[in-house]
């Protein structure tokens, strides 16, 4: 594991020899009509530091190139792999078509806690995460492998968009240490 400074952390992009020598995990992040800026480029963070496969950008929400998501997104969507679809929908269909399981994470009745989320039968997967307040849509919880929430013990009962996905995302790479 690479230890850098703040600045080596902000570096300019990578060159192209570097990027085709990622080893892309067999993850992929769906965001399902997300609104906040913040939220979008955070999760082109999460897809660099976990080195995921794609990000799925979809329905009604802001895509790159924008100011916004550049900022917090701090370049990477500048090279991480991603691509927009009308809904969350559509691409959850063509990921399962390709034998990608589906994890959606939101509040449900139907959700179980993280913890017990069997990770070594769900690669390649796909975590889909939802609008700030309408969550994932039921159309896409219900085609979902699992749907997984995280616990609540405090006054407020949701969670950050980019930092559930996180904890999705590096639960899933323990098991593939």
């Amino acid at each position: 594991m690479n230890k850098l400074n703040a600045k080596e952390l902000r570096k300019t992009p990578p060159k192209e020899d570097d990027l085709k020598e990622i080893k892309r995990n067999p993850i992929y992040i769906v965001a399902d009509r997300i609104f906040d800026t913040y939220n979008i480029g955070s999760l082109f963070r999460l897809a660099d530091a976990i080195s995921a496969e794609k990000v799925f950008l979809c329905g009604d929400m802001e895509y790159p190139p924008s100011s916004k998501i550049h900022k917090s997104a701090v370049g990477t969507e500048e090279w991480v792999p991603w691509t927009t679809a009308s809904s969350a929908l559509q691409a959850v269909r063509e990921l399962k078509k390709e034998g990608v399981q589906i994890i959606a994470v939101e509040q449900d009745p139907r959700s179980i806690p993280y913890t017990l989320l069997p990770i070594r039968c769900y690669l390649p997967c796909a975590i889909v995460v939802g609008h700030e307040t309408d969550g994932v849509s039921k159309e896409v919880l219900d085609l979902s492998d699992i749907i997984v929430e995280l616990p609540m013990f405090g006054v407020n009962k949701s969670f950050n968009v980019w930092g559930s996905a996180a904890i999705i995302a590096y639960k899933i790479l323990e098991s593939l240490e």
